[in-house]
């Protein structure tokens, strides 16, 4: 035997080996996945029955105290039979200070500070599914460790409009990108002891008469746009809890919703957790009780005496009483309850704020960066201005809803202050006074309009008379003028983004635009730093900035993570989680003159949400979904995929070379969108189907993987009230935004 023989017999050997391998391996695959499936099965049918020896010992009595809030925040549990009450935890930011059991009044305590967590736009800009399980272990660990055993979070519903008062909570305007982040956010809180209730359960998507609105939607649109992210926290990371919004969907408050609760919850996603009111959010007793809501929160003016009632009168029957009991015991003999002496505990680690640092510091957004402006050069600016009350504001509590009693917050300008020392002489200058909630209460400024003691707003010459504080006006001028260079802190705080109430505009609050043109008369070299949870109008900023950040209401270690990024410790990465549209009217409930409505939304702009409806309508933002920029640079190249035409059953892999061309050791968030043509079904122009985290040394390249189910691409046929494939071609976008597409890549979808 010659050598290339020999060669090509160890070639074989090896092939041989490798399909052997591959074969025992699969096969091991499946052993373990049968194992496990039959672990599982064996625990839940040992769950099951330890269940019903409990309920067959309760009394009916004892069974109905279970459905409702004993407290502000507890649920009773049945002491004689060892079972503990539930405690909730009102997130999803961080750990709510402890209250009057019956009341919304804090105890006053010094033991329940916690830690403050970016919000939830904030990490929506990290576009990382790890970032979130960090982010969701460290709220379950300060929960347990407080005594809390389930959390209230993630809030996971779609940012419909961009004014909306819980837009700071939310994710995102993608279904795609919430979906992952819930999904890694309640698998963090889970995997570290505690229960996930996710919110608000369905179609919160605007604050104003959030407690009454009946929002009219198709079913394609609400089962594509605003469904996946709740089916992905069930189906995927098994919630154990699920919160009912205030709203009415198809007629019905969600807290008593059939289709919502029985139909699609339970019946079609395997729902087996315990479903609980939003505060106050229940309005009926026999209708919520066969609809499938389990705990009134808090009292129980409808699952207290009112619901025995209806059992022994036959309006409703006890085996839903026992149903509602099981799905609660589920989840409490999930979480192992805590020792009372041990419930109120401080809080906030040296790890849990190094969570929130890297969330932080991987959520920040370069927006812009002319000549290179950033990272900071203190050697040719010796002298900044940081001029803007969002440089010492912060954001842990404000307006209405759960806020952090934080053990410590960094404001942007300590931060700086501590990293520059004598590198640089900062001089700070207020500018504006901060909008505060007393404002609205006694009438103020917000985004040039006079706000009335109801929180109306007045316009025409009450507007126009609102004028820039004149001292304050006078000291930014002063200290613009004699620096190098001016930090300008733009944006909202808490106080204008809040729970139970929708902005009115997208206006910078307190006469931002009119001071940043001042600025710029004196000092041209501006760097505009914008603190928001919602998009804002920057059409004015953005003319008078050389450089634009978001830095998100960014938690307790907020200033650092922004001061590394302004110094070039850190290299931002953070992508926009929502389109910034130019004027509010260019969004589609906006444009379709859909919002504000009061009594009925009409989604009338149906699947083209955000990125889907500028895209597809051809309206340029000012700044896209997905957005954001970098201190290096990257190419994108040789796109491929695993063949060229696939079947539902399917799995497209694409992989493409992304290079790092510049000097700085980077991250970059690769997306994919796709974009279906010459098809019988209307689609919007492009939709993300995957996007990944890559971290790449400069000068250095690596070879990117995706991967789309094709199952992924079926749309919700309203004639056959399921899914469906729609064959055809279908164009692969890849890209750093929903607008910056760097490769193409055509296939086809067979059915």
């Amino acid at each position: 035997m010659n050598l290339e023989e020999r060669r090509l017999l160890s070639i074989d050997f090896i092939n041989y080996t490798l399909v052997f391998l591959n074969a025992y391996i699969c096969y091991m695959k499946k052993t373990i996945f049968f194992l496990c499936v039959c672990v599982l099965g064996s625990c839940n049918a040992g769950m099951d029955k330890k269940i019903d020896e409990l309920i067959a010992q309760m009394t009916l009595e004892e069974k109905v105290d279970m459905l409702h809030g004993h407290t502000m925040f507890t649920s009773a549990g049945v002491e004689r039979l060892g079972i503990a009450p539930m405690k909730y935890a009102d997130g999803p930011f961080g750990i709510r200070e402890e209250l009057e059991p019956n009341s919304w009044m804090p105890l006053r305590l010094t033991t329940d500070s916690a830690t403050f967590f970016p919000t939830g736009s904030a990490l929506a800009a990290t576009w990382s599914e790890e970032m979130a399980w960090l982010y969701g272990k460290g709220m379950a660990e300060e929960a347990r460790t407080r005594g809390k055993d389930m959390i209230l979070g993630p809030a996971i519903n779609i940012q419909r409009i961009p004014t909306g008062g819980r837009t700071y909570e939310y994710f995102s305007e993608d279904p795609l990108l919430s979906a992952r982040l819930a999904v890694g956010y309640v698998r963090g809180v889970q995997d570290n002891g505690a229960a996930a209730c996710i919110k608000h359960y369905a179609l919160n998507n605007q604050e104003n008469n959030r407690g009454m609105v009946d929002v009219v939607i198709s079913q394609r649109a609400m089962r594509e746009i605003y469904l996946p992210p709740f089916r992905a926290a069930v189906e995927e990371a098994g919630a154990l809890g699920v919160m009912a919004a205030y709203n009415k969907v198809a007629g019905s408050w969600c807290a008593e919703n059939d289709m919502l609760l029985n139909k699609i919850l339970r019946d079609e996603w395997g729902f087996r957790g315990m479903v609980i009111s939003d505060w106050y959010g229940t309005h009926s007793t026999v209708k919520a009780a066969l609809s499938g809501l389990d705990v009134e929160m808090p009292g129980n003016n409808f699952f207290g005496q009112a619901l025995l009632d209806s059992v022994r009168n036959g309006s409703v029957p006890e085996e839903v009483i026992d149903q509602k009991v099981a799905n609660i015991l589920r989840v409490r003999l999930t979480i192992d309850p805590i020792e009372e002496t041990s419930h109120i505990n401080p809080v906030s680690t040296p790890e849990h704020g190094q969570i929130v640092y890297e969330v932080a510091s991987k959520s920040i957004v370069l927006l812009k960066n002319e000549s290179n402006l950033l990272p900071l050069d203190l050697d040719q600016n010796k002298t900044i201005a940081v001029i803007g009350d969002n440089a010492i504001r912060k954001n842990a509590t404000g307006g209405i809803g759960a806020g952090v009693k934080a053990r410590y917050e960094i404001t942007p300008m300590e931060a700086l202050q501590q990293k520059t020392r004598d590198r640089a002489n900062l001089v700070f200058a207020r500018g504006y006074k901060g909008f505060s909630w007393r404002d609205r209460v006694r009438g103020g400024v917000l985004g040039g309009e006079v706000l009335t003691g109801t929180g109306g707003m007045l316009s025409g010459s009450d507007a126009s008379a609102a004028q820039l504080d004149p001292d304050l006006l006078a000291e930014a001028l002063e200290v613009a003028s004699g620096a190098d260079l001016v930090l300008f802190f733009a944006g909202n705080n808490r106080e204008v983004e809040t729970e139970g109430a929708d902005r009115t505009n997208m206006i910078l609050p307190s006469l931002q635009d009119e001071l940043i043109r001042e600025i710029a008369r004196v000092n041209p070299n501006i760097i505009t730093v914008v603190v928001t949870g919602a998009p804002v109008d920057l059409s004015n900023v953005d003319q008078y900035s050389k450089a634009m950040l978001v830095s998100w209401f960014n938690g307790s270690e907020g200033g650092n993570a922004l001061a590394d990024v302004l110094l070039g410790t850190v290299v931002p990465s953070g992508k926009l989680p929502f389109t910034f549209p130019v004027r509010l009217e260019d969004s589609p409930a906006y444009a379709l003159k859909t919002y504000p409505n009061f009594d009925k939304a009409h989604y009338a702009e149906d699947i083209f949400v955000g990125y889907r409806w500028f895209d597809s309508r051809k309206i340029d933002p000012l700044y896209p979904f997905g957005h954001g920029l970098s201190y290096t640079g990257f190419t994108y190249s040789l796109p491929q995929t695993n063949k060229d035409q696939y079947r539902p059953n399917d799995v497209i892999t694409v992989t493409f070379r992304l290079e790092n061309t510049g000097s700085f050791n980077a991250e970059e968030v690769v997306q994919l969108y796709i974009h279906r043509s010459g098809t019988k079904v209307e689609f919007p122009e492009k939709e993300l189907k995957a996007f990944r985290r890559i971290q790449v040394d400069a000068g250095k390249s690596k070879k990117v993987t995706l991967k789309i189910p094709v199952s992924s691409l079926r749309h919700w046929d309203e004639t056959a009230r399921d899914w469906a494939l729609e064959p055809g071609r279908a164009d692969l976008l890849i890209g750093t935004s929903s607008r910056d597409i760097r490769l193409t890549k055509r296939v086809t979808i067979l059915l």
